[in-house]
């Protein structure tokens, strides 16, 4: 399996902050305290916080009243003044601050801290951290909230979704000063800074022990930490869980012993590439346990690869006609079979019958779980042992829909579980992805996207030329990639065939019946395209949901990916991305006079050339170039 080398963080500075008494106190503060504390001026200095090549900074500014940060590219505002806001059971830790002192140190190095409250700062070339760090003893439970704000300079663009519907919801792109006061938005959400200075992206890293992040817009360019407890009820959670329990759930969650809040983080850079191509989300998170992962990700039985799935483009669902789907897998070459819930009303001898029979094919089996029946050890150990003793590879593990704490120790939980059994896991109506999946491996992918699932979304070429630059910031999505019916809208054959090799995630679940894939005139290349790659270039023509343009390299293997927003194009791609030498190339094109129609070209390129690519409304291409 394919691993990423993380980039050198350049400088990490912990900076401790004392404001008042309650911060290190149980007891509550007198009214006298309190006054003391809010008339109190202190003079401060600025700290910066720079990246190895110079040009990404973070500031904490001079400001005893509040704390208060920028971000900054070369000479672009990222940030304008933002004010950090952490409160512990109402109390207010970022107003009336002593900066106590600060320490610079390098990823390799760490340092005891004693002292009121932390607040630890990582700046990379492609962005920049900050996490809270509050002293606690494992008697004590203390209630953590945040309100901290990141302001979004005048003039830029953002896109964002709404969370009506948690994470699966379209995009909207709006200049941020329209974005309306009591707006929510999720994760990750990007922006495009003014004067062609760059694009920024907002979203959190390794969630855990803590309520999740989502974002209110305040109508002034601003918007506002929401932890899980005040994020609006979600239709899918009230359909599934009901009002009573989402009242329940819309109260703060305790937390015992020292309060660590994920990382803030704010992706940065001058093109779409670096966003792309950045990794400080895994980077921010901890490493396997090699006790359950020796190897890490190439760990034996953690295993990638691209899935069939009967659920939304038809098929036998019968016993039969699922053993059928695992022998069309093991046809086209892919790895995995995902079976819904049907599999609960197998016996043991059909469940045992079906493992056996994919296995033999080439293909590894998952079975669908809804998260409810997971909620306790005595659940989870039942439910994982039985997988492992059937032999079954995976989990697809369904409808979490909150971001309260409880529901984010589950997922922790389970994957805790399954690494103990060997099992790998998917999560479906989730929240989204904070770089855990580098502490657990086995952890491949997550929903929280509106994905193939969607039967009413109609601007689906728009959609999915949005999706790469906002939801894939945070981590693999699994949207049920690429089909060749009707749901696939406004969108060509090659558009979805091209999101197989642009949305790629390590375990790909593929929409359309495998039938539909064999009988595909480019059935060759979509054989091809794999699920995690060596290489990633977005070239430079990419703009967000108008046209999105990969180069990706699988050994010495390039594909070249172009998906097409509404609006049909023409471009000219030149070949600098291969190597040395002659490829013998495989371009699938548009059909001018149909949609749902390929158009094969079969040519000798080299690095020197130049190919022009001409695009129907929604239309796409992709190209194999094999080293001859």
């Amino acid at each position: 399996m394919r691993s990423t080398i993380l980039p050198r963080v350049a400088a990490l500075v912990l900076i401790g902050v004392i404001c008042g008494s309650e911060a290190s106190s149980q007891q509550t503060p007198s009214r006298e305290q309190r006054s003391r504390r809010l008339i109190r001026v202190v003079p401060m200095k600025q700290v910066d916080v720079t990246s190895p090549n110079g040009n990404v900074k973070f500031s904490l500014l001079p400001n005893a009243e509040r704390l208060t940060f920028t971000v900054s590219m070369g000479g672009a505002v990222v940030l304008d003044p933002s004010p950090i806001v952490m409160k512990v059971d109402g109390y207010d830790l970022s107003s009336g601050v002593v900066l106590d002192t600060s320490e610079t140190y390098s990823i390799d190095e760490a340092y005891p801290w004693m002292g009121a409250h932390a607040l630890e700062v990582r700046v990379f070339d492609d962005g920049i951290a900050f996490r809270h760090v509050i002293p606690g003893t494992d008697t004590s439970a203390r209630v953590p909230d945040e309100y901290t704000t990141f302001v979004v300079p005048n003039g830029s663009t953002v896109w964002y979704h709404d969370m009506d519907g948690h994470y699966e919801a379209d995009y909207i792109k709006q200049d941020i000063a329209a974005v309306l006061p009591g707006q929510w938005a999720g994760p990750p959400v990007t922006f495009k800074l003014p004067g062609e200075t760059g694009y920024a992206s907002i979203t959190e890293a390794n969630l855990v022990n803590y309520s999740g992040m989502g974002l209110e817009a305040d109508g002034r360019r601003g918007l506002i930490i929401g932890l899980g407890h005040r994020q609006p009820l979600n239709y899918p959670f009230e359909l599934r869980y009901g009002r009573d329990e989402g009242k329940r759930l819309g109260q703060a969650a305790a937390v015992k012993g020292t309060i660590t809040t994920p990382w803030r983080v704010i992706m940065i850079g001058r093109d779409l590439n670096t966003l792309v191509n950045s990794t400080i989300v895994p980077n921010l998170c901890p490493p396997p346990d090699p006790l359950l992962f020796p190897k890490g990700i190439k760990t034996s039985w953690i295993k990638p690869g691209r899935a069939v799935w009967r659920y939304v483009d038809g098929g036998d669902g019968s016993f039969e006609g699922l053993k059928e789907f695992s022998r069309l897998a093991g046809k086209l070459g892919f790895e995995h079979h995902v079976i819904e819930g049907v599999w609960s009303r197998w016996t043991t001898e059909q469940r045992k019958e079906m493992v056996e029979y994919s296995r033999r094919q080439g293909v590894g089996v998952w079975f669908w779980k809804h998260s409810k029946e997971l909620r306790t050890p005595e659940a989870r150990e039942e439910f994982f042992k039985m997988l492992n003793d059937l032999g079954v590879a995976g989990a697809k593990i369904d409808f979490f829909d909150h971001e309260a704490k409880e529901v984010v120790d589950v997922y922790e939980a389970i994957l805790l579980k399954a690494a103990q059994y060997h099992i790998l896991v998917v999560f479906h109506g989730a929240n989204k992805p904070t770089g855990r999946e580098r502490t657990w491996p086995n952890e491949l992918v997550r929903e929280a996207i509106r994905g193939m699932e969607s039967s009413r979304m109609m601007e689906r070429a728009r959609h999915q030329t949005i999706l790469p630059f906002t939801r894939y910031l945070a981590g693999p999505a699994d949207y049920t990639t690429m089909i060749f019916s009707q749901r696939r809208r406004d969108s060509s054959w090659p558009h979805q065939i091209a999101s197989m090799a642009v949305f790629s995630s390590p375990i790909l679940t593929i929409a359309a019946n495998p039938d539909s894939i064999l009988l595909n005139p480019a059935v060759d290349v979509i054989k091809g395209i794999p699920a995690v790659w060596d290489e990633t270039i977005v070239l430079p023509d990419s703009r967000i949901g108008e046209l999105v343009l990969f180069a990706r390299r699988t050994g010495t293997m390039w594909f070249l990916a172009a998906m097409c927003g509404p609006q049909a194009r023409t471009i000219q791609v030149p070949l600098r991305f291969l190597g040395e030498g002659s490829y013998k190339s495989t371009l699938v094109r548009d059909n001018k006079a149909d949609a749902a129609a390929v158009v094969l070209e079969n040519r000798t390129l080299t690095k020197s050339d130049t190919i022009t690519i001409e695009m129907i409304n929604g239309g796409g291409f992709i190209g194999r170039f094999a080293k001859r």
